[in-house]
Formats: structure tokens, C-alpha cells, sequence
């Protein structure tokens, strides 16, 4: 277990993943695919308000992950299962339904409690920077939510280093609380936040759980140069989520799986493990379609 810095968190080295929680991982396979990762020692679970799988399209409802997520905890031990969730995407027509103003984190905060099933969060991130609104009303609100034991903590998700830095500074003038965890894209294939944000969060002891490791699917192995993308893989089902699959792209792929193969690991555990090296992560985002999947993550752990 690694600590969060400045919590009373201890995570596993995986944190399950539900963005693809709805479709195509079905409601009833998803609670028990949680449940499964759970039993294999997972313990925080990180879902979005927005999250409703590959059913998503810009400003819908999203809330089905969420919906999952509360029926997967239910009647576990208090304490035994972290959540994290997020609120800042557009999820549905009204000004509050999108961005952090004070007025859309009240109001996306209830209904992401309400359809959890909890009456506190242990992780509120910000899904995205909101640049329209200033960021002591951010803070502001989030300290209200963590004063009225809605929350416990919160973090950061899709900062620059630069935006990261100022809202850390804005938080210090105001006396309120620092985010304790930031979760950025990360993986092999894109490093961009190992020139600055990384370190950032390391000289500032903010825990990193980054998305992404496996860049869709293409550090698994499971697509290959010159071959048509497997049937039920997200290039098949949701192509315009992947990179520019060229040769360039392919070169590093294959370079990748080289490094694998010479440590004895999957690409799929070699790319745990990479993650895992990098500076203050503290626990790596890993989605799942099938117990399998769990599995072969946990013993990229071994």
C-alpha cells in the first residue's frame, strides 16, 4: 500500500478504472467485475460523473459509472474501499452542468452522492481546468463541501504544471486546503507530463494516479503493425479515442514490447510497472473488461 501524502489514504499500487463501466462492460458484469478487483486487493475505485462508457457523447447524462460504482460498495466495510470521482465535464444542458463554478460543484457533488450511494467522498477531483472561474471561488467551494463532510479530499485531473502551481498558490493565500492528488494522462507513449508536472507534484507532496497507462489499449499487444484492429478493442469501438496508428507509432510500440519481453512481463505489466516508477505516483489507473485483466495487473505486482 502507498501512502496519499497529507491522508490518512493507503492505496493500492491499482485503482480501478470505469470509464468503459455501461458499454461495453455491462451494469451487472461491471458490479462484479469491482467486486472481483476489490477481492484481489484493490481498494481505490476512480469514476467520473460523466462516465457512462463508449455510450458517451459530448454534454450527455452520464452517471451510469457512478450508479455501478454505489451498487459494487454497497455493504462493504466503510473504509475498506476509497472512491473518487470528478465533476467538471458537460453533462447535460444547464450553465451548472458543466466547469467548477461554485454553484456546478454544489450541484453535480449531490448528485454524484446521491447516485454513489455514500453521504461522503473520498476523492473529488477537478476533471479539467476552468479558467472562467477564479480559482478562490473553487477553493471556496470545495472547502464548503469538505466542511459539510461531503467530501474528504480533493485533487486535480488534466493540469498543466502551470495550473497546477497557481491554484496551489491561490489555496495558500486563502488558507484553504491543497489538492492531495493529481491524475494526468501518462503512459510510454505519452511522457509530457514528466518534464514539469511530475516533478511539481513531487517537490509538493501531491500523490500522482495517472490515466492512460495503456494509451488505449496499444502498450496490451494487442494491435499490430499492418493488421486491422481486433474486434471489440477500443480502435474498433471507439476509434477517434486513439492515436495516429503509423509506423512511427509502431516503432516505439515494438521497442516497448522488446523491454517487456527482456524484463519477463506482458506489455500490459511491463506498462504497470513503468508507471509505477515514475516520480510521486503512488497507484496507477488500470480499466478492466473482464476478471482476466485483473488478474494479469495485480501480477505486474510480483
Amino acid at each position: 500500500m502507498n501512502q496519499i501524502p497529507g491522508t490518512d489514504l493507503k492505496v493500492f499500487p491499482i485503482t480501478l478504472g470505469t470509464m468503459t463501466y455501461g458499454s461495453p462492460v455491462a451494469f451487472d458484469d461491471a458490479v462484479k467485475l469491482t467486486q472481483y478487483a476489490v477481492s484481489r486487493g484493490v481498494n481505490l475505485i476512480d469514476t467520473a460523473n460523466m462516465y457512462e462508457g463508449y455510450n458517451r457523447y459530448a454534454g450527455s447524462a452520464g452517471g451510469v459509472a457512478e450508479e455501478i460504482v454505489g451498487r459494487a460498495v454497497r455493504g462493504l466495510p466503510r473504509g475498506s474501499v476509497a472512491v473518487a470521482t470528478k465533476v467538471g465535464m458537460k453533462v447535460g444542458p444547464a450553465p451548472e452542468d458543466e466547469g467548477t463554478s461554485p454553484a456546478a460543484i454544489r450541484k453535480q457533488l449531490d448528485r454524484s452522492l446521491a447516485r454513489l450511494g455514500m453521504d461522503c467522498i473520498d476523492l473529488y477531483y477537478l476533471h479539467r481546468p476552468d479558467e472562467s472561474v477564479p480559482l478562490a471561488d473553487i477553493l471556496g467551494a470545495l472547502s464548503d463541501a469538505q466542511r459539510a463532510g461531503k467530501i474528504r479530499y480533493y485533487g486535480v485531473s488534466n493540469y498543466s504544471a502551470e495550473q497546477l502551481a497557481a491554484l496551489l498558490r491561490a489555496a495558500d493565500a486563502a488558507h484553504l486546503p491543497r489538492p492531495v492528488a493529481c491524475q494526468p494522462p501518462l503512459s510510454y507513449l505519452k511522457q509530457e507530463a514528466l518534464a514539469a508536472l511530475l516533478p511539481l507534484c513531487a517537490a509538493e507532496d501531491i500523490a500522482v494516479i495517472p490515466y492512460q497507462i495503456y494509451q488505449g489499449g496499444l502498450l496490451t499487444g494487442k494491435y499490430r503493425r499492418g493488421a486491422a484492429a481486433p474486434a471489440g478493442s477500443r480502435a474498433d469501438e471507439k476509434p477517434e479515442w486513439m492515436m495516429r496508428m503509423d509506423d512511427a507509432l509502431f516503432d516505439r510500440i515494438e521497442s516497448f514490447a522488446a523491454a517487456a519481453q527482456a524484463h519477463g512481463k506482458s506489455m500490459a505489466q511491463y506498462a504497470i510497472r513503468w508507471t509505477l516508477e515514475q516520480p510521486a505516483v503512488v497507484s496507477a489507473i488500470v480499466g478492466v473488461k473482464n476478471e482476466k485483466q485483473v488478474d494479469d495487473a495485480v501480477a505486474a505486482l510480483a
